[in-house]
């Protein structure tokens, strides 16, 4: 050991969402961490990591140097709870909150939308009774949050986010302020809660858990997986899946049993031609690209667009093909047919963008919630929405995840992605069970385009697998209840 650590005590203190250990030997990292996590900076002279190891790293620092190891960052602050006033857990519930904690505190439970994770997460908490933070991928979500720990645990939780920098021992976050704000604030809590913890993984959001340095965690998701793989991540940002539950398992029990009905639908002749005049010039191109290249995929085209006046046409005419499939007119009939057999029923639906949910709006006088609207605003709709004052909401994806909306039990898709975490996400809305009600999801798509294969791979989900209606649900309307189509 050199001279200038020899009689220094081996200390570990939180800078910027990083760990520091010093008087310890330039020579040999601190114990406990695989090589490489530690690195030596010259600049203060001691060894750094990210702030994520702090448990591994205090508890080899510990058993290391016993009563010399001085610990400086220490994020567990106890909370005090005003009044605990939880619903007693199901027994999942229970179940995912008792492999949670033998887990270590460390760990994602998987569950369908609408079987109270939620609760599980307040009762992690209610139990801890640690400085908390919830992390929401929104804003609606991180106000709900905010709502349901005032009214569960008596807690009035700061905001981060959304122009409010009010951080108390319990505090609510988006993913987008967490990792913004984390270097400052990661070491302020015992318990961090990813809620749909997808968000996580990518690139950015991720150093909201790599900064922070609260050796509980807890992830929520109904659907963790991702396209890119990074879900993967996810054991050692928050740690392992410890309780997982699908769809099929909680169908008729916790969540409603529910019916999804397709409904394919033609362009018009005028929307036809367009679509299949754009299709044309996207084939041509493309393969006018291979020809040059044998790999030329749509990726590349999407790269080479920035640059190529050729390759933003083509690009522009996907995203019109895109456009006819979203705002088809024979969508709008359907959706009138839907409304009046639904009469007295509170109905969500989904579009496949801004645009479209503003036509729906102004054609049938009913209010939208989009990535734009002002809290105000949306708190309006949604409560107008549950009191009934408001029969039916439109959203592109803003609705998509999380947003409490018990009373409904109709969705209808006319638009999206290909995602099954979508889909899942959307079906999740109107399954919340409501006595012996009965929820249906009609899926509007138009026959002979793109939205037919995205439809086909929405559906690759234990969610969408069942047994057929005997009767269709909408008798006036041409339907197909193939789920093979």
């Amino acid at each position: 050991m050199s001279s200038r650590t020899r009689n220094v005590s081996p200390t570990l203190s939180f800078d910027r969402g990083t760990l520091v250990a010093s008087g310890l030997d330039a020579s040999t990292p601190p114990p406990g961490l695989p090589a490489g996590v530690w690195t030596y900076d010259e600049r203060v002279g001691a060894w750094r990591c990210e702030a994520f190891h702090y448990a591994e790293a205090c508890a080899a620092l510990g058993d290391a140097f016993g009563n010399r190891f001085v610990d400086e960052v220490q994020p567990d602050v106890e909370v005090r709870w005003q009044s605990v006033s939880l619903p007693e857990l199901r027994s999942e519930q229970h179940t995912a909150l008792h492999e949670w904690t033998a887990g270590g505190g460390r760990g994602v439970v998987v569950m369908p939308t609408g079987t109270g994770k939620t609760e599980v997460a307040l009762a992690a908490m209610a139990k801890t009774a640690t400085s908390t933070l919830v992390v929401a991928p929104v804003r609606d979500l991180m106000y709900q949050w905010h709502r349901r720990i005032l009214d569960g645990l008596g807690y009035d939780a700061g905001v981060l986010g959304d122009r409010f920098r009010n951080v108390r021992d319990v505090t609510v976050t988006t993913y987008d302020s967490a990792y913004l704000h984390m270097s400052e604030y990661g070491d302020r809590f015992g318990l961090i809660v990813f809620d749909e913890i997808h968000h996580l993984p990518g690139a950015s959001r991720r150093e909201a858990a790599m900064l922070c340095a609260a050796p509980l965690r807890l992830g929520l998701t109904a659907t963790p997986e991702r396209a890119d793989g990074a879900h993967e991540d996810l054991a050692w940002l928050v740690g392992p899946t410890v309780f997982e539950q699908s769809v099929s398992q909680a169908r008729g029990r916790t969540l409603a049993e529910y019916r999804v009905t397709r409904i394919p639908v033609a362009l018009t002749p005028d929307e036809q031609v367009r679509y299949n005049r754009a299709g044309r010039a996207i084939r041509e191109f493309m393969m006018q690209r291979r020809r040059q290249k044998k790999d030329y995929t749509w990726r590349d085209l999407c790269a080479e667009s920035a640059r190529d006046a050729a390759a933003r046409r083509v690009h522009r005419a996907h995203l019109y093909r895109k456009s006819i499939e979203d705002r088809a007119v024979e969508k709008l009939r359907v959706l009138e047919d839907i409304f009046r057999l639904h009469a007295g029923d509170r109905v969500i639906v989904f579009a496949g963008s801004n645009v479209m949910a503003m036509e729906v709006s102004k054609r049938f006088l009913v209010p939208t919630i989009l990535s734009h609207s002002r809290k105000l605003e949306r708190v309006d709709v949604l409560e107008g929405f549950a009191s009934g004052r408001f029969p039916v909401v439109v959203a592109n994806r803003v609705l998509d995840e999380g947003v409490d909306v018990p009373e409904a039990k109709v969705a209808v898709v006319i638009g999206g992605q290909s995602s099954t975490r979508q889909a899942k996400q959307r079906l999740g809305r109107i399954l919340r069970r409501r006595g012996l009600e009965r929820a249906t999801l009609y899926e509007v798509v138009c026959a002979e385009t793109g939205e037919v294969e995205r439809s086909r791979a929405r559906r690759r989900s234990d969610a969408f697998k069942g047994p057929r209606p005997l009767t269709p649900a909408v008798p006036s309307l041409d339907l197909d209840n193939d789920e093979d189509w």
